[in-house]
């Protein structure tokens, strides 16, 4: 379970382990962007398609806007630190 500031998040084992790999120090280079989608779906948020490669991820109404990689799948470190500032400001943690 994860606790936020205004309720309770049951996410599944993936998810769970997503949420880790984000806030794991040093900052992990492996980390599936479609996964960080998946996690973002699951706490109740939104992810839009922009132009290009943009991606915006909603969550709780506060936004974030990221390049999808290519030609990988993996987040690159520092949109694995931008991911885990917004969702510490939102008060979610592992």
């Amino acid at each position: 379970m994860l606790s936020s500031s205004d309720s309770i998040q049951v996410i599944n084992v993936n998810q769970q382990r997503t949420l880790k790999a984000l806030f794991a120090v040093p900052t992990r280079a492996n980390v599936r962007f479609s996964e960080v989608a998946a996690l973002i779906v699951a706490l109740g948020g939104e992810v839009r398609e922009g132009a290009g490669s943009r991606v915006a991820f909603e969550l709780k109404g506060k936004p974030v806007y990221l390049q999808r990689p290519h030609p990988g799948h993996e987040a690159k470190r520092y949109q694995v630190e931008e991911v885990r500032e917004f969702l510490r400001s939102l008060e979610i943690q592992p």
